[in-house]
């Protein structure tokens, strides 16, 4: 997803049209490469020889490989016609020839193609329809199940009614909206929950909650919590959920808006030392800003207890430096390089302090791959660490529950907003 945001961006400064494209029964485009037989299938069994079987010279639905081989169709096609493989999103196809820049997503069978000449496109639209059952759905408007809405600002991404739909299949469409995803201080449990009676609907809710955060940064922590206990969730992690989900009642028209601005870099990195309880792991959270607009970030446990809160920030640091030379590389390819280094916004002295003095610290030999992984790329001027105050960090909000005054004040810092606003 932050290609599609990235690529958003680009096309709006840039000031191009963002043609979205659908293919009917995609599926069954698709070379085979081995024999595969079937059944013949009913209605259509040959009386004569009713013990037959029908060798296939396509795919068809329900074969494993016909996703790979329909993929394998389409991008051989646009390879012909001049295009490549990014090197940072398999799903992203480029053609750069002489002063034409055209870039072709796909997911599956829905594509978003944008560039700087409109001819060119047109023309790859035509030999796109020659070749497959092409719909042409006009400028984006909702791709992937997200609601893209235009003005004269931009664009606004939301899923309100995906939302509705959760609230309405967990039986919540009227409750009463809570002010935070998360209780600012959840009370220590001190007896064992019950089992959750039905953990299917349990793990359904939560799954469609992950995707719901696909344009609601703000209950990505609040999800991670959730989709923690999907295994065997009980009633208190239910209560858990449930105010959730009356997060998002009160707030189902918020999502995050695509504006004009710069086009450079700039990431937040944040951890909560021991925050877990049950096994003392720390939870990293980093968020990374294309000018204006968000455009990636995360929310995850760490798979290792650390041994102080300087080496759970570090750990997010190298985490989140991940995050930022993959996007680099993207911003490259799509003709926005990084001409200085990314900064990265940590509030811990000491770790900032640790990737900068290059000299053995025996208290972190055993975060050494960490260590130098930071070190390689600020030598190489690909990122710079800055230190900022813990209450300008705006990565908090994915660490940990904050009060609804502080939630609110981070929230705003995300741009995250109602679509009215």
């Amino acid at each position: 997803m932050p290609t599609i945001r990235m690529l958003l961006t680009i096309a709006l400064n840039r000031k191009w049209s963002i043609h979205q494209l659908d293919v009917s029964n995609a599926f069954l485009h698709g070379d085979l490469l081995e024999d595969v037989y079937m059944r013949q299938p009913p209605g259509f069994v040959d009386p004569h020889k009713p013990n037959a079987v029908c060798k296939l010279h396509k795919s068809l639905y329900g074969l494993k490989q016909a996703p790979r081989q329909w993929f394998n169709k389409l991008t051989t096609f646009l390879q012909t016609q001049g295009f490549r493989f990014s090197r940072s999103d398999p799903s992203l196809l480029i053609l750069h020839d002489n002063h034409i820049h055209i870039y072709f997503l796909i997911y599956v069978d829905d594509f978003l193609v944008t560039g700087n000449d409109n001819s060119a496109i047109n023309r790859l639209l035509g030999q796109l329809q020659s070749q497959f059952a092409l719909k042409q759905l006009g400028q984006i408007s909702l791709f992937l199940g997200i609601q893209v809405i235009q003005s004269s600002n931009g664009y606004f991404l939301t899923q309100q009614h995906y939302a509705s739909r959760i609230l309405h299949d967990a039986g919540y469409d009227e409750c009463k909206p809570s002010p935070t995803p998360v209780a600012p201080a959840p009370k220590p449990v001190q007896s064992v929950s019950p089992p959750f009676h039905d953990p299917t609907l349990y793990r359904k809710l939560a799954g469609s909650l992950q995707y719901l955060s696909i344009t609601r940064p703000d209950i990505a922590f609040a999800t991670n919590m959730v989709c923690q206990h999907m295994q065997a969730p009980t009633d208190q992690d239910f209560k858990v959920l449930k105010r959730l989900l009356r997060y998002i009642k009160g707030t189902i028209t918020y999502g995050i808006p695509i504006t004009t601005g710069s086009l450079e870099l700039r990431t937040y990195s944040d951890a909560d030392w021991a925050a877990d309880t049950s096994d003392r792991k720390s939870i990293t959270g980093y968020c990374t800003f294309l000018g204006p607009n968000l455009i990636s970030w995360t929310v995850k446990k760490q798979p290792t207890v650390a041994r102080s809160s300087t080496e759970a920030e570090y750990r997010s640091l190298s985490a989140a430096v991940s995050d930022v030379i993959w996007l680099r590389r993207l911003a490259e390819e799509l003709q926005i390089p990084q001409r200085s280094s990314t900064p990265i916004h940590c509030d811990n002295t000491p770790a900032i302090a640790i990737a900068k003095n290059p000299v053995f610290h025996a208290r972190t030999k055993h975060i050494e791959i960490d260590y130098h992984f930071i070190r390689q790329h600020i030598s190489n001027n690909s990122i710079q660490l800055r230190h900022i105050s813990s209450n300008d960090q705006i990565a908090d909000i994915f660490t940990k529950p904050f009060s609804i005054s502080r939630f609110n004040a981070l929230r705003d810092k995300l741009s995250i907003r109602p679509s009215n606003a």
